[in-house]
């Protein structure tokens, strides 16, 4: 297992001719309650042992969705973050209800660090479908080539 990949999937709904949206995750936890603009992320994670990461992308995404997710895939290729890992992507239409709270995994982990306190929470808190420019503005600014990635892979305008 490579902790220095990942795999994500983007779900995206053309709203049959209106302004296309893309489903971006907020994640859970104490660092993150009072994070917002710059700190949302395509869902995603490492794959496991003999795990590929197109396989490892698509079980992250039910993981922390809840939604299990169907091709056709557009693979999106990769970019790399700023602490060094290698996101693959792939994206694929669909429909996210406006008031879906996702059903994800929890994760246990110290916090704060060195207390010895530890905190159970869900991966992610909140996963919402949003416009190009709402994107831009929330998503983690090294992943959003990804997306634009895909807007220009169905042919669409900013």
């Amino acid at each position: 297992m490579n902790k220095k990949i990942s795999g994500g999937l983007v779900l995206f709904n053309l709203n049959k001719g209106k302004e296309p949206t893309f489903l971006i995750a907020h994640p859970g936890g104490p660092f993150f309650k009072n994070r917002d603009d710059g700190w949302w992320s395509i869902p995603k994670g490492e794959p496991e042992a003999n795990e590929s990461i197109f396989e490892a992308a698509k079980r992250e995404f039910e993981e922390e969705t809840g939604m299990k997710p169907y091709g056709p895939y557009i693979n999106l290729g990769d970019i790399v973050q700023k602490n060094g890992k290698k996101v693959f992507a792939w994206g694929f239409e669909g429909k996210w209800p406006t008031d879906k709270i996702p059903v994800c995994n929890h994760i246990t982990l110290e916090y704060p660090k060195g207390t010895g306190k530890t905190w159970t929470f869900p991966e992610i808190d909140k996963a919402i479908m949003m416009n190009l420019s709402e994107t831009k503005k929330k998503l983690r600014a090294e992943q959003f080539p990804l997306i634009l990635r895909l807007f220009e892979t169905l042919g669409l305008k900013e």
